[in-house]
């Protein structure tokens, strides 16, 4: 609470002077409020949850095991270009072949359709290759897409050089 204190007259006769006032502001409600409100606050808010992906990683191989290799019937890669292209094949590309490259986009009717359209193999083995040039954006999509589509078996593999001259040879 507010308070004037007034200073008592000292009783002598002489000269009249000005009565000193001195006010003094209680603060112990306004800090009382401070502290309801903070706990208040505290109290009823809710944090926010991360909005992560789960990503599984593989385990490191031991060095005498052995590689499994992947037949080229099962295997499909998708190549990330620049400005947010897809490109896709089915199989390997290697010295002796050249798989046809088709191009696609990142709609729900692009390469969504074409992943859906490739799960009735089940030993299917996606490779995802981002180029140089690929953003990150498109490689969390892919990877969402992945999710999307519940493939069970993808691999994130740097591009080979194969497959950087099939993309410059296709003219897509």
């Amino acid at each position: 609470m507010a308070e004037i204190q007034q200073q008592a007259d000292s009783g002598k006769g002489g000269k009249k002077r000005a009565k000193k006032m001195s006010t003094k502001i209680d603060m112990t409600p306004m800090v009382d409020l401070a502290f309801l409100l903070l706990t208040f606050f505290m109290l009823t808010t809710t944090f926010s949850k991360p909005t992560v992906m789960q990503l599984n990683m593989p385990v490191k191989p031991k060095e005498n095991e052995q590689q499994s290799e992947i037949k080229a019937s099962n295997a499909f890669t998708i190549l990330l270009g620049e400005n947010n292209k897809v490109y896709y094949y089915d199989g390997l590309v290697d010295a002796t072949s050249k798989p046809e490259l088709k191009l696609t986009n990142y709609a729900a009717n692009g390469i969504r359709q074409i992943l859906l359209a490739h799960k009735s193999n089940p030993d299917l083995v996606v490779l995802i290759k981002p180029a140089e040039k690929a953003s990150y954006k498109n490689m969390v999509d892919i990877l969402d897409e992945m999710n999307i589509t519940n493939q069970k078996k993808y691999a994130l593999v740097n591009i080979a050089k194969e497959d950087s001259d099939l993309i410059k040879s296709s003219g897509l």
